[in-house]
């Protein structure tokens, strides 16, 4: 019985699962989707859109434009790292050193009055990059959750759920 108490089982790292999951998976999908959408439209039916407008609208789609590009280049990057631990190409040790490279804070976008007078399309483009930008850095925080060692306890479960409910209210 004294062995047992001092052969705790490992812990599962969820962190380590998340690269790996159904979630990751339909995520990195969805922002490479977004990311090829945004090329097409910045220069395509975006071009034609942009001519048309105002100068001072002008002035904001080419700013939100260039935030939005940045954002999503920002995503893709983080999203590649992490296909790459998902691939073994590397760790998720290697892959949190390199991920401070990418920023994933967002640029307070411009006043709600000039966005409305962007086309549509852009706007669409916009939110939908906002709310990737939102899951990724859910993401981020539990993925890269700095893993705490606490004294054993009854129940094993326990520290999991607290992750969990940890990286939930956040």
């Amino acid at each position: 019985m004294s062995d047992r108490l001092h052969s705790e089982p490992a812990l599962v790292q969820f962190s380590e699962r998340l690269t790996n999951s159904a979630a990751f998976g339909a995520l990195f999908r969805e922002g490479m989707d977004l990311v090829e959408e945004t090329a097409a439209y910045l220069d395509g039916v975006g071009r034609s859109e942009a001519k048309a407008l105002d100068r001072s609208v002008s002035l904001t789609y080419a700013t939100e434009s260039m935030r939005l590009t940045t954002r999503l280049m920002q995503l893709a990057s983080w999203l590649l790292l992490h296909r790459a631990v998902k691939e073994g190409e590397m760790t998720l040790t290697q892959a949190n050193r390199e991920k401070t490279k990418v920023k994933l804070s967002a640029a307070d976008p411009s006043p709600e009055e000039m966005l409305l007078k962007l086309p549509e399309q852009l706007q669409i483009l916009i939110a939908r990059s906002m709310v990737l930008q939102t899951k990724v850095r859910r993401l981020d925080v539990s993925i890269h959750a700095a893993t705490t060692t606490h004294a054993p306890i009854g129940n094993p479960l326990v520290p999991q759920l607290n992750r969990l409910k940890a990286a939930f209210e956040r």
